[in-house]
């Protein structure tokens, strides 16, 4: 059974209130707001906090408040929309790998700084471990995907009946779906490292599921559930 430190651990030794800390990071992932917003939004507060701080904290607790939340998923379905979009990284277009359910709610995401075979490979991987085997998967038209599902099939990592189908119609759902994610990365004016936008995209979902209803809150406080 996975252990957690006790929040009260978890800030031991910050400068600031755990909760401005919990502010900070919750209204960034979900909300259009650039880090020096959160700054000038801290200061109207009386708060003196540098952008720098902040992106600390990003990085620093995100990962904590996603274990958390994990405790309380709620299972999605087996039909999945698979697609992938792309966001920049140091000046470098990288590919977001993405799937939702046909109620779209989010399975998982990758992301790879190659769109091919191999990464379509490692998102299904990926979404298989932290979800469940789908029984169908909606791709669009391009061949490395279908690629990976046909071997992933004949290697035996995917169950020789689920069903693999390409439809742009289906695949709107998870075409909008991205947008929400990317409306919420265009304010960052683009990340500077690769492992610092996995994290940041991970609070970015984790503050979608929050609000898609994807979690069993009522153990959290319901609607007054925080991040942590």
């Amino acid at each position: 059974m996975q252990r957690f430190v006790p929040i009260e651990d978890l800030f031991r030794g910050r400068h600031f209130d755990r909760q401005i800390i919990i502010w900070c990071v919750s209204w960034y992932t979900s909300f259009k707001l650039s880090l020096r917003d959160l700054v000038i939004m801290m200061a109207d507060r009386g708060i003196s906090v540098t952008h720098t701080t902040i992106l600390r904290w990003v990085q620093r607790y995100l990962p904590e408040f996603e274990k958390r939340w994990w405790r309380y998923a709620r299972p999605v379905g087996g039909s999945w929309r698979m697609d992938e979009t792309y966001i920049k990284v140091h000046a470098q277009w990288v590919y977001l790998y993405r799937a939702v359910d046909k109620a779209g709610q989010t399975v998982d995401f990758f992301l790879s700084r190659k769109r091919d075979v191999n990464a379509a490979k490692s998102f299904l991987r990926s979404a298989m471990k932290n979800t469940r085997v789908p029984t169908k998967i909606t791709l669009d038209a391009y061949a490395a995907s279908h690629r990976a599902v046909r071997e992933m099939k004949e290697d035996g990592e995917l169950p020789g009946r689920v069903q693999v189908r390409s439809s742009q119609y289906l695949n709107n759902l998870v075409e909008q779906d991205h947008r929400r994610v990317k409306q919420r990365i265009r304010p960052m004016l683009g990340f500077k490292r690769f492992d610092n936008a996995v994290v940041t995209i991970s609070g970015i979902e984790l503050a979608e599921k929050i609000k898609k209803g994807q979690f069993k809150i009522g153990k959290l406080g319901g609607c007054n559930a925080t991040m942590t």
